[in-house]
């Protein structure tokens, strides 16, 4: 008995240990990153070097820019979709070719902008002018489909 009390213990302290270990793995991976988290989830994480995630916007600043009535062109996507992970290598070259400025919101990392801007699929790309909604184009797109929204935006 004592040795099943003992090797409990033992599997105890390993398994603490490990999820303490995790943690601060996970604390340096995202350390300096760009959604201003101390913590991030491991999907968000494996993402922050792959360029077709840069160029992110965070809530508040995605709140002051549709209060100024700036023209956005904002992409709502989730780094464990796997529509997104698919939309978001074809969107990025799309948009550099009609050169619009999608911004990128991760709702992972900021969940209550699913209810805020009404998402209820990943990915949504959605232009917004003087701070109205003007089109949205949910779910996995191809480059046609991303060319002609584009071209249908910039009339």
């Amino acid at each position: 008995m004592k040795k099943i009390i003992i090797l409990s213990i033992i599997a105890a302290v390993f398994l603490i240990g490990a999820v303490v270990y995790s943690d601060m793995a996970n604390k340096e991976a995202a350390a300096g990153n760009p959604f201003g988290k101390s913590t991030l989830h491991p999907a968000t994480i494996e993402q922050l070097s792959d360029p077709n995630y840069g160029n992110q916007i965070l809530p508040a600043d995605l709140k002051a820019k549709m209060e100024t009535k700036e023209e956005l062109f904002i992409y709502f996507y989730s780094p464990t979709c796997e529509h997104c992970q698919r939309t978001t290598p074809v969107l990025v070259p799309v948009a550099d070719e009609f050169q619009v400025d999608v911004k990128k919101h991760n709702l992972l990392e900021f969940s209550p902008s699913w209810d805020e801007y009404h998402i209820e699929y990943t990915p949504t790309l959605v232009h917004y002018k003087d701070g109205q909604e003007v089109s949205r184009l949910v779910g996995e797109q191809d480059a046609a489909a991303l060319k002609k929204w584009f071209e249908e935006q910039k009339k």
